[in-house]
This record gives structure tokens, C-alpha cells and sequence, in this order.
């Protein structure tokens, strides 16, 4: 029997100060906000990672404090993105998925990789960086091998790891190229949905659907209504009823209401948490 599909929404990070008092019940103390946060959302995308090397330590504590079924996203090293640009980073790449990720066993989702907004489509390098990354545990754990040992012992302990997974979020005008999304679709790699006006969005390139939800896509509009989220909802609950996973978060300019937004989608579909 097919394992049926999921909808999971959350936020970008569970560190945000205003949220104290807010989304988080006051007094609550900073160490039980992930516990706090896991229980009313069904994923949250791991942000440290873009900057930093996180440690396998960390990444298994953070899955130790979600409930069954909750996966984290990861974001892809600005060392990739922005400083190699996609290109010649084969050895960064190595050293990224060896640093601990599979360490989250099965709350390890997709990873998202973020471009800069000032990153054209180039055809050979964008199809190498796809090729680069690994599609499958296999593909991981070959690719992870290659790392630099000097500077950390490789985690290759992939217990519980499901399918291998990759977004890219392209912001620059010129990947909305046929040839672009050819190569999305070839690699089975998820374009983020942005929903703004700029990039309104919704073609599907992967067999799951990634939402960085930062508009909404409309004229005026200064954060998500009622009407938009039930306007998501149906959307994506016709992909997940065509087979798609679909993983959402609130990442918009009203950072203060993603919470929110992510658990009224979330009841939007029919989906109850033990705190509803």
C-alpha cells in the first residue's frame, strides 16, 4: 500500500524574540521553545546551517525534542550559494552533508538551497550543481566520504533517513527559462513557491512542493488574510491528494504572524496537533 501524502507547515527558525509573549506562552524559558514551537507546527526550516557548520550534536537534539512525524528542512551553506555561487564547490558540498544533517534520522526533510538575487541562469553551471547533489541515501553517504577529514570526522550514520531531497529558490528573474524548469524537473528538484509579485508561481517541478510563503502574491497586501490561507489551503490539498508531499513555511516581511499562519493553515487542511 503507497504511503499516503503530507502537508507539513511551519516557520524559517524557531529563535525569534517577539514571538515571546506571543507564540510562545510567557515565561516560557528559551531552551523548551523548539519543544514549544514542535507542538504546534509539523516542520520548521533550520536556518543556522546557511551560516554556520552545525554539529551532529546539535542536530540530534533539536529531532529529540519533536514528536513523531515533525521534520526539519535545512538550508544550504551561503558557502555553496553565494560565495561558490553553485560553481567549482564539490568539496564545500562534501563537507556540508558530512557535518551532521543525518544525524535528525527521520525528522531529516528536504534540504533548500537559496540563491542570491543577483545569481543569472547559466545552463552548464546549474546543470552540474544539480548533478552534484545526491538524490538518494547512497548518493549521500558516497558524496560525504569525500569530505575533509581535518576538519571534522564525517557523520555517516543514516538510521531512520528517508528520501533525500532538494528546493532550490532561484531569485532572479532569468530562471523563469523553459530550460530552467526542464532542469528542475529532470533532477526532481523542487522550485520554491515564493508567492510574491514578483514570482506568483505555482508550477510544480518536483514530486513535493516547497512553499516559502512571502506574500501574499496581490496588490496592497500587508500579510496573509483569512481568504488566503483557506485559498492555500485548497491548493495544496490537491497536491497532496495527487500524491505530492508538500512542506510550507511563513517566511514573509510579517515574521510576527507566522506562527499563526502556519497553524491556521495547518487547520485549514484538517490536520489537529494534541494542543488544538
Amino acid at each position: 500500500m503507497a504511503r499516503k501524502a503530507e502537508i507539513r507547515t511551519g516557520t524559517a527558525g524557531w529563535v525569534f524574540e517577539p514571538w515571546r509573549g506571543t507564540f510562545f506562552p510567557p515565561g516560557l524559558v528559551q531552551k523548551k521553545e523548539l519543544s514549544y514551537a514542535a507542538s504546534r507546527l509539523t516542520s520548521i526550516e533550520i536556518n543556522a546551517t546557511f551560516r554556520a557548520t552545525q554539529k551532529p550534536t546539535s542536530f540530534a537534539k533539536w529531532a529529540g525534542e519533536t514528536p513523531e512525524g515533525f521534520q526539519f528542512s535545512v538550508k544550504g551553506p551561503q558557502l555553496v550559494t553565494h560565495i561558490r555561487r553553485l560553481k567549482n564547490c564539490r568539496q564545500e558540498l562534501a563537507n556540508f552533508f558530512a557535518s551532521g544533517p543525518l544525524a535528525l534520522g527521520d525528522r531529516l526533510g528536504p534540504f533548500v538551497w537559496q540563491l542570491p538575487p543577483n545569481l543569472a541562469f547559466d545552463a552548464t553551471s546549474f546543470a552540474a550543481f544539480l548533478d552534484m547533489l545526491p538524490k538518494s541515501v547512497e548518493d549521500y553517504l558516497a558524496l560525504a566520504q569525500e569530505a575533509d577529514g581535518a576538519k571534522a570526522e564525517p557523520y555517516l550514520d543514516a538510521k531512520n533517513v528517508g528520501a533525500i531531497r532538494h528546493a532550490i529558490e532561484p531569485r532572479h528573474k532569468s530562471f523563469d527559462d523553459p530550460e530552467a524548469m526542464a532542469l528542475f524537473r529532470q533532477h526532481n528538484v523542487a522550485r520554491v513557491i515564493a508567492d510574491t509579485l514578483d514570482n506568483p508561481g505555482r508550477e510544480l517541478t518536483a514530486d513535493f512542493a516547497y512553499c516559502r510563503l512571502q506574500g501574499p502574491a496581490r496588490a496592497g497586501a500587508s500579510g496573509y488574510e483569512e481568504g488566503d490561507i483557506r485559498d492555500w489551503a485548497e491548493v495544496m490539498g490537491g497536491w497532496r491528494d495527487a500524491g505530492r508531499d508538500v512542506f510550507a513555511y511563513f517566511v514573509h516581511e510579517d515574521k510576527l504572524h507566522a506562527p499563526q499562519n502556519a497553524i491556521a493553515l495547518r487547520q485549514a487542511l484538517g490536520i489537529t496537533l494534541p494542543g488544538d
